[in-house]
């Protein structure tokens, strides 16, 4: 392969060699001409002899054998237990009495995906999709989370001092809504999850991106009570004119962006710090989704998610 300081390229080695078999000029002063050893000149006109002009054009330096590259038969059993068993490098080369690299090398090698790509229930491989434009569907989901009592929870005294007999403080229901495009979030931790609140959250929420330039043409929801027979909900919907959708019974993954925003929900604000109070917590939402939608950046975007937003937003971004 060419690099930064070769002395030949194809086309030099071309002039190289016709100056020796077109030309006829010696080996040594066609190679002195070149800044090249004689050694590399007869190379040159071995190959071009042989081959003509392509044999002039870089090789690849991958060896044509493998003698002690991992039989085919147990590469098979890797990808087997692989796709059939969920298992990892770890499990797999403890299974299989082998080295862990060996094993990552194989699985690279025929491009297996990584375990978070493969669906469990099925076994198969998790073909991640993203709309075109912002509004076009809308993520809404529900998390529970239990309440924080008086001078903080288990997390801050120990489940010793907070057993679990001394928590009737009942739950927060933190709704959130997530545009799949753009990856912007509308969240609010509300007292229930019925069809009447469940209602009153969509319309804020559908207000709330409209306010952004958003028009939201369809709403994705799981199979809950709320969503699929509560009247209030359906009109909500209907006012606003966007399209229902839900998840396949038992397929969380389809709804996978409000499922992975609830994660990062629990990871950097419900649990990321000690609380004293419930509503230390509940006060410190609303921060926290600002610094999501405008300052975080989104790794699987490259950007923050308002980045995405229409041009003519960016001027409200803390407002």
């Amino acid at each position: 392969m060419v690099h930064a300081n070769a002395r030949l390229t194809p086309a030099g080695r071309w002039v190289l060699v016709s100056r020796i078999v077109v030309d006829g000029w010696p080996v040594a002063t066609a190679a002195e001409s070149m800044g090249v050893s004689r050694e590399t000149a007869y190379r040159w006109v071995r190959r071009y002899r042989a081959e003509g002009r392509a044999g002039l054009v870089d090789r690849s330096s991958r060896p044509r054998r493998f003698p002690n590259q991992t039989p085919e038969v147990v590469e098979d059993r890797i990808c087997e237990l692989r796709l059939s068993r969920r298992w990892g490098p770890h499990r797999i080369a403890w299974a299989l009495g082998m080295p862990r690299s060996t094993v990552e090398r194989v699985l690279r090698r025929r491009g297996l995906p990584r375990l978070d790509a493969i669906d469990p229930p099925t076994r198969r491989i998790v073909r991640r999709y993203e709309r075109d434009r912002p509004g076009e569907l809308l993520h809404v989901d529900v998390k529970k989370l239990g309440r924080v009592p008086p001078g903080g929870g288990w997390r801050v005294h120990g489940r010793s001092h907070r057993p679990n007999r001394k928590r009737g403080l009942g739950y927060d229901f933190v709704h959130v809504a997530i545009d799949d495009h753009t990856r912007v979030a509308y969240i609010e931790a509300l007292g229930d999850e019925t069809g009447d609140t469940c209602a009153g959250f969509i319309t804020r929420a559908i207000g709330w991106f409209a306010d952004h330039d958003v028009t939201i043409e369809r709403v994705m929801t799981d199979n809950a009570f709320a969503y699929r027979h509560s009247h209030a909900f359906q009109a909500a919907l209907t006012t606003a004119g966007a399209r229902h959708l839900r998840t396949r019974p038992y397929r969380p993954q389809t709804n996978g962006k409000a499922e992975r925003l609830n994660g990062t929900l629990q990871r950097e604000w419900a649990y990321d710090r000690q609380y004293d109070s419930n509503q230390q917590r509940l006060d410190s939402l609303p921060g926290w989704v600002h610094d999501y939608n405008w300052h975080r950046l989104h790794t699987e975007i490259g950007s923050t998610p308002a980045e995405r937003l229409p041009v003519n937003n960016l001027c409200v971004k803390d407002s």
